[in-house]
């Protein structure tokens, strides 16, 4: 059985309940239209994953990247200990 939405006057629609479900969609996630083959897929859409963690994880990293840095070059240094620490 196929499902139906219209769109609204926004351009927003709806994406039926089962669908929803199928995919393990969640109010406030993002979902991604991808066409494939003349068809239009509806899919989760890829989380970004930020190499960095969070901004409070990366600030951490930077405050003891500064802490081992040598006087001077602070923030260079500082950033490039960030970075070999992953970031």
């Amino acid at each position: 059985m196929g499902h139906f939405s219209t769109i609204s006057s926004k351009g927003q629609l709806t994406i039926p309940q089962e669908i929803r479900e199928r995919l393990g969609l969640e109010t406030g996630d993002r979902v991604e239209f991808v066409v494939e083959e003349g068809r239009t897929v509806i899919r989760p859409a890829r989380q970004e994953i930020n190499p960095c963690g969070s901004s409070s994880e990366f600030w951490d990293r930077f405050q003891e990247g500064k802490k081992a840095s040598k006087p001077g070059l602070m923030t260079f240094e500082a950033i490039k200990i960030t970075n070999e620490n992953g970031c």
